[in-house]
């Protein structure tokens, strides 16, 4: 670790949210300024990446502006900028890479590249003071659901990845077909507690023995007993609809996860991503974990869902390691 105390400014802007942080030695969050674009794609049923891009350039520096104010230090006091490089939508990416590298050119410090899904892990280091490597992370996200064994501070090992659909993403889409607004995943969560799982989409859902995640067939199903409804002219019952398409999805996601922690013998589970606030996610699996004498750790939802607190989190242990430092040279990358 430092010997000094380090300020990391992270910088996120990998989709619709235009977000900087300043941490305190990766644990401490003195700042997380976030400027949500959800009102703005709302009325398109989902995120435009060109409006998204367009959006960032006009936010990231009156966010970085505030969280510097809000931290209470000036530019000067930086030791470094952590930016997401990726994995996201390109256009956006582009505009907090841009931001950063001239910021780190300016000031004369380091520039740190850090990938998004490893920021969500990092978010639980914020969160928990005492949690440390080693531990098993599943991450939930609309882009991404994936299983990562954190070796160590630095050292993120993939174990399981989604085929196809991302929870997160078939959340979305059931949500669209039932006519709910953007974003679907908090929708289905609220109407989900309001009904019952009294129906089974996909009976032969179970785990895969590769431990790999596919939500396409749950989908599918989901969208194909709704259109039978409408066809049929009868009431479409939203409320039963998401709590069984839920409980399916969270069921899967969590029976996955907890085999993958048996077979690796891990004991410290951390949940991330945006999905991780979804209710019935988070007491699922706490309910399995303590059923199966497993330490689960989930951050708070402000840190689930993308915020540069993670970032600068993230950022910091790659800094004090001296890896992943960046010239101006540095791009952005849709897929990592």
């Amino acid at each position: 670790m430092a010997e000094k105390d380090v300020y990391i400014l992270g910088i996120e802007s990998s989709c619709d949210e235009t977000s900087a942080a300043v941490v305190l030695n990766g644990r401490k969050c003195l700042s997380n300024v976030i400027a949500s674009q959800i009102e703005l794609h709302r009325r398109f049923g989902g995120v435009v990446p060109e409006i998204a891009g367009r959006n960032h350039l006009l936010a990231v520096m009156p966010v970085v502006d505030k969280a510097l104010s809000e931290a209470g230090i000036g530019m000067d006091k930086l030791d470094a900028i952590a930016v997401t490089y990726g994995p996201g939508l390109i256009g956006c990416l582009l505009v907090g890479v841009a931001a950063a590298k001239a910021m780190a050119y300016a000031l004369g410090i380091p520039l740190i590249k850090t990938d998004h899904i490893q920021g969500h892990i990092a978010a639980n280091f914020i969160a928990f003071p005492q949690l440390a490597p080693p531990l098993l992370a599943l991450v939930a996200s609309g882009g991404h659901t994936s299983i990562v064994s954190v070796e160590d501070y630095n050292t993120f090992v993939p174990v399981s990845a989604t085929l196809d659909d991302a929870i997160g993403e078939s959340f979305d889409k059931v949500a669209r077909i039932l006519g709910l607004p953007y974003p679907g995943g908090p929708e289905i969560d609220r109407h989900g507690r309001q009904g019952k799982a009294n129906i089974k989409f996909c009976p032969n859902l179970h785990v895969r023995g590769d431990l790999a995640y596919s939500f396409s067939g749950l989908k599918t199903a989901v969208v194909n007993y709704v259109h039978n409804l409408r066809q049929r002219g009868e009431e479409i019952p939203v409320d039963d609809i998401c709590a069984s398409f839920t409980a399916e999805a969270v069921g899967y996601t969590v029976d996955t996860f907890i085999r993958c922690a048996k077979e690796r013998g891990k004991k410290n589970l951390a949940l991330a991503g945006g999905v991780a606030a979804n209710t019935h996610l988070r007491s699922q699996l706490a309910a399995e974990c303590e059923k199966n004498g497993f330490t689960l750790f989930v951050p708070p939802p402000v840190l689930c869902t993308d915020n540069a607190a993670m970032i600068a989190a993230r950022g910091y242990y790659s800094f004090v390691a001296g890896k992943d430092e960046a010239g101006l040279d540095l791009n952005a990358k849709s897929v990592l």
